[in-house]
């Protein structure tokens, strides 16, 4: 057997007259067999009956043959016979021509219902090709017949509606037949999806609903194929979006169903096209009262009326859809009374109620009930931006049923939530306070907020045994302990002081929270336990908090005290590298930096302590390590350190990395700005333009626009947004002359540092003359002058610092020159000395090997000393020599004698035999030969001996 299921066969034999075989006479023709698989019976195989169906057509269409009506639905009938393994590619224009006219007379003859059923029937098959690359060939006849199969849901038929929906269903996903049909192949899965979402069937659908309000059982056939086409396809979603598929499936929810499928059926689309469709197009279809009314209705009859699982999730499901319509603005929620229910129906079980609906209602405390209750309290955080739902809650006591969580985990009774079901709720209770409670501060502080927040604190550090569950995702880092009770508890603190409320701070200060909170951060901090992202969340949750309750109130920045100012330098000795390692330091140092400024700054007594505690240099150095967009914050608070004078020395004592001074520092951070800006100047630092020596190439390309008064421009914006303002007034305080370290450069950027207000008040001025020129508007005479004089001197500032930049560079260049001049001096002194030396060897030399030499160096010596006496003489003076007689030397003598001593190599060493004077010593070579001992000087060793 062959690889296409063919046996060929083949016989070529030419017989002669002996009988034996011979190729080369008698040809025998080839016979060849062709056995297929089918003939050997491995493969049973049909094949279709060829029916012409242009006859048909013809026939039916044959205005003479309009009362044959038994002849057309015999030649119906073989048409179905015809495709009753699929209708195939070639023939599909036809069959739905057929198709078609069986339409217009079922109208009038219901004889032709069962066939045109049938027919309907066979294009839930998948289609018969004959070649691959029929698939690509007839796409467009498909999608167009598919379409074609949707339009005829306008027959108000009942039965051709439902095998309409059924052949639709059966196409998008049956899989291709096992069964063999010789010459064709059934069109895969993927195809025929494909041409469904081509041919717009499932809009068609959506919009046949409207035929469909008093026919149940077939709108139910509807919303199944809709749920089926809508289930993996975005194409079909979006299709049906674009007919408002939500809003009018959504608007008919609570139509009377027997079956209970409508229900169903019609959640299940709705999450379809939440998963596969654009999201905010459903969210907006069903913002209306209609469907919001539907909604509502259903979700109470569920609840109230609802007994089974399945009832249960289908509840909790319509809960989540109608969270998402919550969240849109627009929706009429509150209009509607669903939101006034849901808030009911979150605080029943915690606050007594007598609203009827919830008297004899009661939770079963299971997985689904418990679902519900998280969904809700969900939902009230949603409904919360809607300012007119703020009063349904505090009508319905939504604070005090959210607190009814926020207490110790006790142990749970018989017909309560359990142990992880409890440390949930009260964790989503705890984040939807932190929402909810600031917009509703009144009720907090009736239900004693602050009260029950720091006792809830207070449990979280006890040493009573607990072990978290951390099953939720807001339980993240609780398992086996209390960190998730505690994180929360310190985010709803830092949401309600934050406010400003005084009332609120003033109450939690009086009940001790700030010492609770430091004492809180401090055993963080001396903790052993590996730091997580969750602790590090709660040390800035704490330092934020800090900060909102110590802002401009100095009573509060007392009790900060010493102990919250040890605590901030421990905290900025925290190592730089830790910045980047994801759990969060960055924002910790940030917060720290910030409650500096807020706890610190202003107290003298916590100032005087900070700088005590080198607080001034941890901050410098943090600015010389961290990154750009911290360094803002960080020079605002060494700015706000400047106004006490004792931070000026400690500024100006900081050294950095190879011992940089602050102001050198200083400079850097203004060149690493003015690049970063692109400001132009040359290869020295000076001035290029001076009539714009602040702008950068940036802001040079933008326009200027006329804007209203209150509006900052350009130039005042760069104010806040740069490090320039913050370094010029820095170094205000500080002074512009004299710093150490600071080399011509550095300088060259000082002079335009400290020029900085006057370029930026030009910078301004020349703003409001291109303002004024774009409005077409000219100043009266006087402010015009005024003006142009301003500008004027903005200018001519410019090209003073410009000219005072080239004097420093001058200056420097001068100051290089005399220091070179120098340096050769130095140099050519030594060489001086040296060459002395060498003359002075040369007469010493002299001395010792000519005879004559030594005379005359005796001859000058008497002279010298003959020059050096008195020239009168006293008459009676008795007059004594100083000449000391017989003495062999021709220098004068001085407190130090050098002694010369004989070399090593000469006597042998220390062991050699010392009686010298018995020994005849050969002098041959000797003194005589200069050159020989000025080699050897470098052998002698000279000694200091002092003389008495």
């Amino acid at each position: 057997m062959s690889g296409e299921g063919q046996v060929l066969l083949r016989t070529s034999l030419t017989l002669n007259d002996g009988g034996t075989k011979d190729a080369g006479k008698h040809n025998i023709p080839v016979v060849t067999h062709v056995i297929t698989d089918v003939d050997l019976g491995i493969i049973h195989e049909d094949m279709l009956k060829f029916t012409d169906l242009s006859k048909v057509i013809k026939l039916m269409e044959d205005p003479a043959s309009f009362n044959l009506t038994g002849k057309h639905l015999k030649y119906l009938k073989r048409v179905t016979e015809y495709c009753q393994y699929g209708i195939p590619l070639i023939d599909l224009v036809h069959v739905f021509q057929i198709l078609n006219l069986c339409a217009e007379k079922v109208k009038d003859q219901n004889e032709y219902l069962q066939p045109m059923c049938g027919i309907i029937k066979l294009c839930g098959l998948p289609f018969l090709k004959q070649k691959s690359s029929d698939e690509g060939h007839y796409s467009q006849i498909v999608s167009e017949s598919i379409s074609q199969l949707g339009y005829l849901m306008r027959l108000p038929l009942s039965e051709v509606r439902i095998q309409i929906c059924e052949s639709i269903i059966s196409f998008y996903t049956r899989q291709p037949s096992k069964m063999h049909i010789e010459g064709f192949q059934p069109t895969s899965t993927k195809y025929n999806a494909k041409m469904v979402e081509q041919s717009g069937v499932s809009e068609t659908l959506v919009l046949s609903l409207v035929f469909l309000e008093n026919e149940h059982h077939v709108k139910l056939k509807v919303l199944q194929a809709l749920q089926c086409l809508s289930s993996t396809s975005d194409v079909n979603c979006n299709l049906m979006l674009k007919a408002q598929a939500a809003s009018r499936i959504c608007s008919r929810l609570n139509d009377p169903d027997p079956t209970g499928q409508l229900l169903f059926r019609s959640s299940e689309i709705l999450w379809n096209l939440l998963e596969h469709g654009s999201k905010q197009e459903i969210i907006n279809q069903l913002s209306n009262l209609d469907c919001i009314q539907a909604m509502k209705e259903v979700f109470v009859n569920q609840l109230l009326h609802g007994y089974r699982h399945y009832d249960r999730q289908l509840r909790n499901d319509l809960l989540v859809i109608a969270t998402l319509v919550a969240a849109n603005p627009g929706a009429p929620m509150v209009e509607s009374g669903f939101c006034k229910l849901l808030i009911l129906f979150s605080t029943f079980s915690e606050v007594k109620s007598h609203n009827p609906l919830v008297r004899s209602l009661k939770l079963s405390y299971n997985n689904e009930d418990f679902e519900m209750k998280k969904l809700l309290f969900n939902m009230l955080v949603v409904s919360s931006k809607d300012l007119s739902a703020l009063q349904l809650m505090c009508d319905g006591r939504v604070i005090l049923a959210l607190f009814h969580y926020v207490k110790p985990n006790e142990k749970p009774g018989v017909r309560e939530w359990s142990a992880a079901h409890f440390e949930e709720l009260q964790l989503h209770a705890l984040a939807a306070l932190a929402t909810l409670a600031p917009l509703l501060t009144d009720d907090y502080m009736t239900c004693q907020g602050n009260t029950r927040l720091l006792l809830l604190l207070e449990w979280c550090i006890s040493q009573d045994p607990y072990f978290g569950h951390g099953n939720s995702f807001h339980g993240s880092s609780g398992r086996g302990s209390k960190h998730a009770q505690m994180r929360y508890c310190l985010r709803l603190l830092r949401s309600m002081l934050s406010q400003g409320e005084e009332t609120v701070n003033q109450d939690f200060c009086d009940q001790g929270g700030m010492d609770q909170l430091l004492g809180i951060i401090n055993s963080m901090l001396r903790s052993s336990e590996e730091e997580d992202a969750v602790t590090v969340e709660m040390q800035t949750d704490i330092l934020l908090t800090l900060s909102s309750l110590c802002e401009n109130d100095l009573h509060k920045k007392e009790l900060f005290g010493s102990v919250g100012v040890e605590l901030l330098i421990r905290l900025l000795k925290v190592d730089s590298a830790k910045f980047h390692s994801g759990l969060g330091h960055n924002q910790l140092i940030l917060a720290t930096v910030d409650c500096i400024w807020c706890c610190i700054i202003g107290c003298y007594s916590s100032e005087d302590y900070f700088l005590e505690k080198e607080g001034i240099f941890l901050l410098l150095d943090l600015l010389a390590s961290t990154s750009q967009n911290m360094r803002n914050l960080i020079l605002g608070t060494l700015l706000e350190f400047c106004d006490n004078p004792k931070s000026i020395s400690h500024i100006s004592t900081w050294r950095g990395k190879k011992d940089q001074s602050a102001a050198k520092f200083m400079v850097q951070l203004w060149k690493e700005e003015e690049k970063e800006m692109q400001v132009k100047r040359d290869k020295d630092g000076r001035i290029v333009d001076v009539e714009k020596p602040l702008i950068g190439e940036i802001h040079k390309g933008q326009r200027i626009v006329p804007m209203p008064a209150g509006c900052p421009s350009a130039a005042v914006m760069d104010v806040s947004e740069n490090l320039r303002p913050k370094i010029y007034s820095i170094f205000c305080k500080l002074g512009f002359e004299d710093f150490p370290g600071l080399s011509a450069e550095d300088y060259v950027t000082v002079a335009v540092i400290s020029r900085y207000l006057d370029f930026k008040v030009g910078e301004i001025w020349k703003e409001i003359a291109i303002e004024l020129n774009a409005e077409e508007m000219r100043p009266v005479t006087p402010d015009q002058e005024a003006l142009e004089t301003i500008l004027k001197t903005s200018k001519d500032v410019g090209r003073d610092v410009a000219s005072l930049q080239a004097e420093i560079l001058d200056s420097q260049q001068q100051q290089d020159f005399q220091d070179e001049k120098q340096m050769y001096a130095e140099i050519r002194a030594n060489y001086k000395q040296r060459e002395l030396a060498a003359k002075s060897w040369e007469n010493y030399v002299a001395r010792t090997s000519n005879y004559e030499a030594l005379l005359a160096a005796a001859k000058f010596q008497e002279q010298s000393i003959e020059s050096s006496k008195p020239k009168g003489r006293q008459q009676d003076a008795l007059f004594h020599t100083v000449n000391i007689a017989g003495l062999h030397t021709t220098s004068f003598c001085g407190r130090t004698v050098a002694v010369e001593s004989t070399p090593a190599y000469l006597t042998g060493g220390p062991l050699a035999r010392t009686n010298l004077a018995d020994e005849k010593i050969s002098i041959r070579g000797g003194a005589l030969q200069k050159t020989h001992a000025a080699k050897g000087i470098n052998r002698f060793k000279i000694s200091t001996v002092a003389v008495n």
